[in-house]
């Protein structure tokens, strides 16, 4: 029903029969062209790409566009960060689909934009969630964009997708495409550089059909020959074929030609230069370059290109005519596929950096001055050349000559003031810094967790083996728990693989944490966290084996028999072993680096504490925390308060929380008040 519909719709929209009288669209534009041009050659879509300068204009825009990485960023208190965890990240940035990348899916939406005015791809959403899964892009030809206006200023856009080759007829609401045009009069629709440019596009095609057609009539233009008698058509047309057999074409130019009977040769053509063949391709590529707002010299057209000026014409190809473009692709993001309320969170943004660099010596220089100035960092400045930080790279340099614009000396009111903004300077750097350090050693804990979760499942599974086999009549549930007391015990084969594998990665990490926060304070002297960071491992080893061993033995002991217990227990060895490493990793890093950093401060004199959010501002609990600042003995949260969350929940402290992690996921950051 829907597909006739849609059928009846699109015959209508084809206009009447065609007939003797009113032949079909195509035959006229068979012999005239798709598009009405002065030129006399055919110019529709397919032809247009077959000319050069047109080609190439068309090519640089896509591949520039296609080639910049594309991210969505989410927007922070002050500054931004990459939305890695949102579902249209990897859309963007790397797969639209499984069938093509991120640079060939945005190439071919940007080369249907510029020719037909708009490119188009569908969104494939998950029925149940709404979250958008895949992009697809859809071929303009079929495509027809339709605007229904809903009254006085009030105007929406849909979309028939018309393939009949496929039988596929569909009415498409805007939520269902990514449409980015140029461009138009209506802002909705874009105009078709094609059909604008037809006369040039035109022109152009047709420099090159006589070009060619020159050459292959000897490089000469046409000319008649002349006999002072009439002749016959008989003769007509061999003296015709004679002279065509021994001139025409390349190969057979310059031949000496001899002329009998009082035969002459009288050229009726004008030759190249008198028709100024050459000047006209010339500007033909500029005018390409002019309908696409392009730099001739990106189009192969180098006549007015120097090394002094190359540059900056680049720079302004990429603030004029390729910006253009980006922020249309940004936008029709923006507004098509994020919901109206992750809009004032998230946003896409293309890197441009790449296409912006200057030679190495203006590059370094404008380094000199951001790392003077201390607005750059070494590492900043070796992140903007894709080199790895190095350990001390953070630091940023302050001038000490500097005075108030009045040129007067500082007041102490205004020495504390500087002295204030600059230690939030460097808690912000601070925060950064013990993050870095914190993810440097999480995969090093994970390495570690991940050991002893495969020690676990070798021996415990070597006790229910000996315990609970019933293969091998030897059944005793007691026996079972015994032994595996044994295995759990503080001094057993768990704890001590534990200790060797966790006592040098949790010393080494307290004692970069301690640095760190030594230098965020002012503190000069070392601070020795090895006896305080030993006593945290052994504390955190207690915790575990006791949790394994209870773990363990409920599912013994809840087990209706003992084929279930065993079956139970492999259940969770292999849970173990998937998804503990990281997890213990994540947890760990986090409260680590702010339990370190709160001994180190302890030992510097730091009286108070404050809760800064970190990446968690949708998360209730941490929320609440944010801001909240305490003794530095105190805890933030003591042992059963309660933090309200959302729909009425609450988080009950089950221990004094003197630092993050507050739940797990939560990777928010303590701060020293000075």
């Amino acid at each position: 029903m829907l597909r006739s519909a849609v059928q009846a719709v699109a015959r209508a929209s084809a206009g009447p029969l065609s007939g003797i009288a009113t032949p079909e669209k195509w035959v006229v534009d068979w012999f005239t062209g798709d598009m009405a041009n002065s030129a006399g050659v055919r110019v529709d879509y397919d032809t247009a790409m077959m000319y050069a300068p047109f080609f190439a204009g068309v090519r640089v825009i896509a591949e520039d566009l296609g080639s910049l990485p594309l991210f969505l960023y989410e927007r922070l208190a002050r500054g931004k960060q990459r939305a890695t965890g949102h579902p249209l990240y990897p859309l963007l940035h790397d797969a639209p689909n499984d069938m093509m990348g991120a640079m060939a899916f945005k190439e071919a939406l940007q080369g249907h934009a510029i020719t037909w005015g708009g490119g188009a791809a569908y969104v494939v959403t998950d029925e149940r969630t709404g979250v958008i899964e895949e992009l697809w892009p859809l071929r303009p030809d079929r495509l027809r964009v339709k605007v229904r206006h809903r009254g006085p200023g009030r105007a929406e856009r849909w979309f028939q997708y018309i393939d009949d080759v496929n039988g596929i007829y569909a009415n498409l609401a805007p939520g269902e495409v990514l449409y980015v045009n140029g461009l138009g009069f209506d802002g909705l629709r874009g105009y078709s550089v094609v059909e604008l440019a037809a006369n040039s596009i035109g022109l152009g095609l047709a420099t090159e059909h006589y070009g060619a057609k020159t050459f292959s009539n000897g490089a000469a233009p046409a000319g008649a020959l002349s006999h002072p008698e009439n002749l016959s058509p008989e003769a007509r047309k061999r003296m015709a074929d004679d002279w065509e057999n021994i001139h025409r074409g390349i190969d057979r130019a310059h031949r000496v030609a001899i002329l009998e009977e009082g035969v002459t040769w009288q050229a009726v053509g004008l030759p190249n230069d008198a028709n100024q063949f050459l000047e006209t391709r010339k500007l033909q590529v500029t005018d390409m370059a002019r309908w696409l707002r392009l730099p001739p010299h990106k189009i192969g057209d180098l006549d007015r290109a120097t090394f002094s000026n190359i540059e900056q014409q680049q720079l302004d190809y990429v603030s004029s005519a390729l910006n253009s473009w980006l922020v249309r692709w940004e936008q029709a993001i923006l507004t098509q596929l994020l919901l109206p309320e992750e809009r004032t969170r998230y946003f896409p943004e293309h890197l441009v950096d790449a296409l912006l660099r200057g030679d190495t010596v203006n590059r370094y220089q404008s380094y000199a001055v951001g790392r003077q100035w201390g607005w750059l960092s070494a590492n900043d400045v070796r992140e903007r050349e894709n080199m790895n930080p190095v350990d001390g790279g953070d630091a940023y340099l302050v001038p000490l000559n500097m005075v108030p614009a009045s040129g007067s000396p500082a007041t102490d009111d205004e020495k504390r003031a500087a002295a204030r903004r600059h230690a939030r300077l460097l808690r912000g750097r601070s925060i950064a810094a013990r993050e870095r350090i914190a993810k440097a050693w999480a995969g090093k804990i994970e390495e570690a967790d991940q050991e002893i979760a495969d020690l676990e499942r070798e021996k415990v599974e070597e006790l229910v083996d000996e315990h609970l086999d019933t293969g091998r009549g030897r059944r005793s549930t007691s026996a079972f728990i015994a032994a595996l007391q044994s295995l759990y015990d503080k001094d057993g084969p768990i704890a001590q693989a534990m200790s060797a594998l966790w006592l040098p990665i949790m010393t080494a990490f307290a004692a970069d944490v301690a640095e760190d926060a030594a230098d965020e304070v002012g503190h000069d002297e070392d601070i020795d966290l090895s006896t305080w960071s030993h006593a945290y491992t052994l504390a955190h080893i207690g915790y575990r084996i006791a949790s394994s061993f209870g773990q363990l033995r409920k599912q013994t002991e809840t087990a209706d028999t003992q084929e279930d217990a065993a079956a139970a227990i492999a259940d969770r060895l292999i849970k173990w072993q998937q998804e503990r490493p990281e997890q213990t990793a994540r947890w760990e890093s986090t409260q680590m680096s702010n339990a370190a950093a709160r001994e180190a401060w302890k030992e510097a004199g730091v009286r108070q504490l404050k809760w800064v959010t970190q990446g968690s501002k949708n998360c209730p609990y941490c929320t609440k925390l944010d801001g909240r600042t305490v003794g530095i003995e105190d805890p933030f949260i003591a042992k059963g308060d309660e933090v309200d969350g959302e729909d009425g929940e609450k988080l009950v402290a089950k221990r004094d929380t003197k630092h993050p992690p507050v739940h797990p996921g939560c990777n928010c950051q303590v701060v020293p008040v000075t």
